[in-house]
């Protein structure tokens, strides 16, 4: 696994208090298996509140289980999980614990009525090794408001106590490397009743009862622990709407602890906001508003550059060019502070109604990133100081979207270039499910920098050094516990990349940036472009305003870089790139299909489901198949992973574009390996065009 921040922002954050509501069959708990439900080990028909994020630690005889579970819409979750089993009896396998990795699905069928519980059905470790193997169909009932009984049925570990019956013939064997849909077991082979009921005492404390169909047949036989009992008990108390605690009693034998942290990326923990209050919009008198004698005098112009740069650059703004005559207006700026482009589209029209003269009606910003002009949003400056004090979906039914092509001939302000922005501070590398270290990571102090020569020119250099950590002692490449052999190791050499102190650098390069027709944009990067490649690396991307399809390509070539990170260069070079088409499905969800030939010379596909919301958190998953077989490609099977984006002004209450980003993936592999290059357009695009913006438009008067 590799983390493209710090992960230390997420576990922080999942501690902050926030309030969670609890609507229908909803529950705020998780159980054993990070699943959420008022129950010990049982599944139950209860979901988590909509787009609720869950960590969770469990341990019970032997087991370790650490658990991430998201509640991707209001009937459907997945749940990721890491397990320690101590004692296991793996073939071939030498560890003193067994390390899985399982991943689920619950999904709620039926909502619950006066008459009627709720149901719903899972998938229990449908993509794993099949160790925690298991389907089932549960229901769950209110009686009144502190009591929820459960009943269901259970197959694969499930099924395992007292069964009742049989479907099927259920393949018992543990998969080998894991990672393949393991479809051929689904509601297959032995059925088992499961049951259970919860008692909610007050809103901190609550009991729970279950008897269990999961026999742990396999962890009794290797003498893991000793299952006596079908029977679990519980006791939960909730320490704020964050944090929770378990203490359990299982089969008969085993003590248990259950410790779970909750956050909703749609609340933020702060209240409020500590910006500044936006300057408020100046009205003009219908006389001011033909006058037009500002237009003749000769100094008018630079006079009004001027003022308007300077009072932007109070809001975090930065004037790059000015386009003004009697009547229309366009400002192309840079939003150096507002995660949410509509504030600074709104704080932007504001300050231009406080400064230009009364006879311009119509105002235009267009936004610019890296000094290429992106999208432009316009509006009547009399529709500006009608609807002030009008909710902002009033005034996004005035505006109009475009991507002006007429921005990039605009002259710059002397002020916007050249310009040069730097960064020190720490940042910590992580690495995740190495069978002979679960997690390791380095501490490292960074240093980098951007030079903006001009429009569309940008040289970046970033520099770090090693201050502690164990990255260098990573596994290689494995399949189960035997070594790979990939076509090339472009990725599983990264413990070489991580041996010594430094300095080192990450990247150091040089970008073109620029709008090559309409609705079409290009970048062209050239020299270190990532930790372990140097070259040359082209993209374009097509994408209209208000189209919720955009198409891209992106072709490199590239050499592979010393272990030191210095300026040396290895003998293995190979040309890569890949065809993509991005496609906004509504609601929140993005999905990406890549197409082309990876680092390794493997050729595939990668497709990726992420869910965003108005704030900037972003939550999403990807998988990689390619021509690699399999067997070659090691343990996983294939590359897929989960990725999880949380803005800092969430956190912070306060406006800032930072933000931190980690990346759970299952091991460094060499198969799909894509090259790291930063600036990639789609998201930068897109963020300034209608079909983003007006997702997020109710901050336009903030």
């Amino acid at each position: 696994m590799r983390k493209t921040s710090t992960i230390f922002g997420i576990a922080l954050t999942t501690a902050l208090p926030g309030a969670l509501t609890s609507e229908g069959m909803t529950s705020e708990a998780v159980n054993m298996y990070g699943l959420p439900g008022g129950l010990v080990d049982m599944p139950t028909a209860e979901t988590a509140p909509d787009a609720q994020l869950t960590t969770s630690f469990s341990y019970f005889g032997g087991t370790t289980k650490s658990q991430l579970n998201f509640q991707l819409t209001p009937r459907l979750s997945g749940t990721f999980r890491y397990a320690a089993i101590r004692g296991l009896d793996v073939p071939g396998y030498t560890l003193a614990s067994y390390y899985d990795r399982s991943f689920d699905l619950h999904y709620r069928l039926l909502d619950e009525t006066k008459w009627r519980p709720a149901v719903a059905f899972g998938l229990r470790d449908l993509l794993g090794t099949g160790l925690y193997g298991g389907e089932y169909i549960v229901a769950t009932k209110s009686l009144g408001d502190k009591v929820r009984v459960t009943g269901g049925i259970g197959w694969g570990r499930l099924g395992s106590y007292n069964t009742i019956g049989q479907m099927g013939v259920r393949p018992t064997d543990t998969l080998g490397s894991g990672g393949v849909p393991n479809y051929d077991r689904w509601f297959r082979g032995d059925v088992a009743p499961f049951a259970g009921i919860s008692y909610q005492h007050d809103d901190k404390l609550s009991f729970a009862l279950e008897y269990s169909s999961d026999a742990y047949t396999r962890e009794d036989a290797d003498g893991v622990f000793e299952h006596r009992s079908p029977f679990n008990f519980g006791v939960r108390y909730r320490y704020s709407d964050s944090v929770s605690f378990g203490a359990y009693y299982m089969h008969g034998s085993e003590l248990g602890v259950n410790v779970s942290f909750a956050l909703n990326p749609r609340r933020s923990p702060v209240e409020g906001s500590s910006d500044t209050a936006p300057q408020p919009v100046a009205v003009r008198d219908a006389r001011s508003a033909r006058d037009l004698g500002w237009t003749l005098e000769p100094d008018s112009k630079p006079r009004l550059e001027l003022r308007l740069s300077r009072a932007l650059a109070q809001e975090g703004i930065v004037l790059e060019a000015l386009r003004l005559d009697g009547r229309s207006a366009e400002a192309l700026i840079r939003n150096e502070r507002y995660d949410v482009e509509a504030q600074a589209v709104g704080r932007t029209m504001r300050v231009m109604s406080r400064v230009l003269p009364a006879s311009v009606e119509t105002l235009e910003v267009t936004q610019s990133s890296n000094g290429m002009p992106l999208g432009s949003v316009s509006l009547a400056r009399t529709d500006l100081e009608q609807l002030e004090f009008s909710p902002s979906e009033a005034v996004l039914e005035r505006v109009s979207f475009s991507a002006d092509t007429r921005a990039g001939d605009l002259t710059p302000l002397d002020s916007a270039y050249p310009r040069f922005s730097w960064h020190l501070g720490p940042q910590v590398k992580l690495s995740v499910f190495d069978p002979d270290s679960p997690v390791r990571a380095d501490l490292l102090a960074i240093a980098e920098g951007q030079y903006h020569f001009g429009p569309g020119w940008v040289a970046s250099g970033s520099v770090n050094y090693k201050l502690a950590g164990n990255l260098d002692g990573l596994s290689p490449n494995r399949t189960g516990v035997q070594p790979v052999n990939p076509p090339h190791k472009v990725r599983s050499d990264a413990r070489l990349y991580a041996e010594g102190r430094g300095p080192k650098i990450d990247h150091l390069t040089l970008a073109k940036y620029g709008r090559l027709g309409d609705n079409i944009y290009g970048r062209m990067t050239f020299g270190y472009l990532e930790q372990m490649y140097a070259g040359i690396s082209g993209e374009i991307l097509w994408k209209q305003p208000t189209n919720r399809l955009a198409l891209g390509a992106e072709l490199n070539y590239v050499a592979q870089r010393d272990f030191d990170q210095r300026f040396g260069l290895q003998d293995y070079k190979i040309a890569t790139g890949h065809l993509s088409a991005y496609y906004d499905l509504g609601n929140g969800f993005h999905t990406q299909l890549d197409v082309g030939r990876y680092l390794a010379g493997d050729w595939g596909a990668t497709l990726s489901l992420d869910r965003e919301f108005g704030n900037g958190w972003r939550i999403g998953a990807y998988a990689t198949f390619t021509d690699l077989e399999f067997e070659r490609f090691g343990e996983g099977s294939f590359d897929k992973g989960i990725r999880i984006t949380m803005p800092l002004s969430w956190a912070l209450g306060n406006s800032t574009k930072r933000s931190t980003q980690t990346t759970l993936q299952s091991l460094t592999r060499d198969g799909g390996a894509r090259l790291n290059v930063n600036g990639r357009l789609y998201d930068t695009v897109r963020e300034t065009h209608g079909a983003d913006m007006a997702k997020t438009w109710g901050r336009f008067w903030r």
